[in-house]
């Protein structure tokens, strides 16, 4: 009997305070570090700074509560901030595809007005004999207005 007494306390008890020991420094706190994320850590700053204000019995200045506050809030903050920046985005595009749109509707005008004043394919002039149209002017020698833009 005291030999089974001796090796419980001197070799079984021991080892199973070691795999306690192993379990809780090393086991456990992996996976504790591996669920721990950044947002999880600045919410706990605030916890931190509190437990020491009251622990030292130091007072703790206003603005560092009020960065407490900001930390704790941080979901709601960065929110504002995200909607603000999709705010000015959203704008921009706005902007951007009304400008391009312009672009493009000026280009294809310009287009057109090149192609009506396209040299390179005249009529011949040896069709003389036809008619010409009537209510038409023989006289093309005006100004052609396209899209705003005026062609001498």
């Amino acid at each position: 009997m005291w030999k089974a007494l001796w090796r419980k306390w001197t070799i079984d008890e021991p080892a199973r305070f070691g795999d306690w020991l192993w379990d809780v420094f090393v086991v456990q706190l992996a996976a504790l570090l591996d669920r721990l994320t950044l947002r999880r850590m600045i919410a706990l700053i605030p916890v931190v700074i509190i437990v020491l204000a009251y622990y030292h019995r130091i007072p703790v200045p206003p603005e560092l509560m009020l960065v407490g506050d900001l930390l704790a809030y941080i979901d709601i903050f960065s929110m504002l901030v995200l909607l603000g920046i999709l705010g000015r985005v959203a704008t921009l595009l706005f902007v951007v595809r009304t400008t391009a749109a312009r672009i493009a509707r000026l280009a294809s005008s310009l287009v057109v007005a090149a192609q009506r004043l396209d040299f390179r394919h005249r009529r011949e002039r040896s069709t003389s004999s036809r008619e010409r149209a009537v209510g038409r002017s023989s006289n093309d020698d005006g100004p052609a207005i396209t899209a705003g833009i005026a062609w001498a």
